[in-house]
């Protein structure tokens, strides 16, 4: 007997909004993030009889999106910039190497002044990656902010490592430049 089981009657009351969310961070671009989650919940329904109740509907749906989110990109992706760039990254002094998204406060930790602070500085710091090139913005925010996997990043885009590290060096900078001027 499954552990779970689904109910699509409920799918857009109980997950449309935090799938919405989810795909948004990951395309930026809000009607496509509409449109994916709409084939998240058709291919649902097709595939419905394939749920073997291992995990949780919403998780199981997520997983659907996350596989329509990489098509998506597939789709859009070219075969430009694909030149082998080699990078070093060296720490020799003590401020070298602390990019921006390793300064930004544990949220759980903080008083009151801080966390709108901390709200503020995220706000800021959102604004600034909405300003970055599409594909540097997605690859940036897959690494840095959701923690995927060199590999992981590289099969859904189609990138080779060299040009990842790249796109994330020029995010950062850029990053920091928009930081420097709008928010320090």
């Amino acid at each position: 007997m499954p552990l779970n089981e689904l109910d699509p009657n409920t799918w857009i009351d109980n997950y449309a909004d935090y799938l919405f969310n989810y795909a948004i961070t990951r395309v930026s671009d809000a009607e496509i993030a509409k449109d994916l989650v709409q084939e998240t919940f058709f291919a649902g329904l097709k595939s419905a009889k394939n749920y073997k109740g291992d995990a949780a509907e919403r998780t199981w749906l997520i997983a659907i999106l996350k596989r329509k989110v990489i098509d998506h990109y597939r789709k859009i992706n070219s075969k430009k910039g694909k030149a082998e760039v080699r990078m070093s990254y060296a720490n020799s002094s003590e401020d070298e190497g602390d990019w921006l998204e390793e300064r930004v406060a544990d949220p759980s930790n903080l008083g009151g002044d801080e966390t709108i602070e901390n709200q503020e500085l995220g706000m800021a710091i959102h604004d600034c990656i909405s300003k970055l090139p599409k594909k540097q913005s997605l690859v940036f925010t897959m690494k840095t902010i959701q923690g995927m996997s060199t590999e992981d990043i590289c099969n859904e885009l189609g990138i080779n490592p060299s040009n990842l590290w790249v796109m994330i060096h020029r995010a950062r900078t850029a990053l920091m430049g928009c930081m420097n001027q709008n928010w320090f």
